[in-house]
């Protein structure tokens, strides 16, 4: 891989890792919702399996989607729902009391509970951002003569790009903790990034309404 396709490769991870998306409105919510401790899993779950998604694509089980071409729109579909169950989820999330209405020990045992590493390890299979990020630069950036090294460098600069991206994130959900404080407030952003994780969608949605989904 050359220079220049390297550097190529590391502004694509960064624009698409940076941008806001299905993964990174929800590492957002978790930070303002339980602080950037309690959303590490989420954020490792979403880097790591993003990872092993990208791997495993560019190692060759994009084949498996042209040899079952009905295969990718049945995700897309899955991924479609999960999320709009996800974005009913934040949206109607209980808020924890403010702070001068209950202690941060009980604050941490409020209703809900952020995402696990598990659930967002899975979750990269059925969110189409993801999904597409990982088959245009397996696609586009690895070099045809050496599958397997184009792979791993891949795989290796959407690692060291995207996990401080997403990171990123969580954290100024976390930093925004203090003002969320107020019970109102929480509630019209979790509202709020209920309808963006929504908008998100629109893309995929616009297929599913002009007949392109299948």
């Amino acid at each position: 891989m050359t220079t220049q396709l390297l550097v190529s490769l590391c502004l694509f991870a960064f624009v698409t890792s940076a941008t806001p998306g299905p993964n990174n409105a929800m590492l957002f919510s978790s930070g303002v919702n339980y602080g950037f401790r309690r959303t590490l899993p989420h954020l490792m779950g979403v880097t790591l399996g993003f990872t092993f998604m990208q791997l495993a694509l560019g190692l060759g089980v994009g084949i498996v989607f042209e040899t079952v071409p009905g295969l990718y729109s049945v995700l897309r579909v899955l991924g479609l729902a999960y999320m709009l169950y996800l974005a009913w989820a934040i949206g109607t999330a209980v808020p924890p009391l403010a702070n001068n209405e209950t202690s941060a020990a009980a604050k941490d045992t409020a209703k809900g509970t952020p995402m696990t590493f598990l659930q967002a390890t899975a979750f990269q299979w059925v969110n189409p951002k993801a999904l597409m990020m990982c088959i245009t630069a397996a696609s586009t950036y690895a070099p045809p003569d050496q599958p397997i090294l184009g792979a791993l460098i891949v795989t290796a600069a959407f690692l060291v790009v995207g996990m401080p991206c997403c990171g990123a994130w969580a954290a100024l959900g976390s930093l925004m903790r203090g003002f969320m404080q107020d019970r109102r407030r929480l509630r019209v952003f979790n509202v709020a990034m209920a309808f963006a994780l929504v908008a998100s969608m629109a893309p995929m949605a616009g297929d599913l309404l002009s007949g392109n989904l299948f």
